[in-house]
């Protein structure tokens, strides 16, 4: 059974049909192409398929497509201000060392994205509870954190939280 969705992705409104049972996860890769959203464990527990959805941090292999519809997403793809330059986060991420294999990536810079804008000046103990919900094999978070504190002063010094 399929069914006619619209969603706004990172400012472009699409009109799609999907399954029933396909998760965003799956419209957004396979339907919109935009391959940049993860899919690790499909249970919600690795967040590396995290989106934003009217702003809120949100699991797109939990959430199923239909519920999408109407709603604003944004995408890892939809962070840069432009094809040529990265977003701070991402400068910093870079910078930092605050990816290994890039898995994992994605996710925590939606999740860190979302965070900073509510925490412009958070504290360690902040930033890795806010990592509590990612799960990254290759890395001690060390370096993930560095970068989420370099972000946020990086924003701050553009005066933009």
């Amino acid at each position: 059974m399929r069914r006619a969705v619209t969603v706004t992705v990172n400012g472009a409104a699409h009109a799609v049909e999907v399954e029933v049972r396909s998760t965003l996860a799956d419209l957004l890769r396979e339907d919109l192409d935009l391959t940049g959203t993860h899919v690790g464990c499909e249970h919600g527990v690795c967040g590396a398929c995290t989106v934003l959805m009217d702003g809120v941090p949100i699991r797109a292999c939990l959430l199923l497509a239909v519920q999408a519809d109407g709603r604003e997403v944004r995408t890892i793809e939809g962070v840069a201000p432009s094809p040529d330059e990265l977003h701070p986060l991402q400068e910093a991420f870079r910078a930092k060392h605050g990816l290994q294999c890039g898995y994992c990536t994605p996710g925590i810079i939606m999740s860190a994205f979302a965070f900073l804008e509510g925490e412009p000046a958070p504290s360690e103990e902040a930033i890795r509870e806010m990592l509590s919900g990612h799960l990254c094999r290759c890395t001690g978070y060390h370096f993930i954190v560095e970068a989420v504190a370099e972000a946020a002063r990086r924003l701050a010094a553009r005066g933009k939280a």
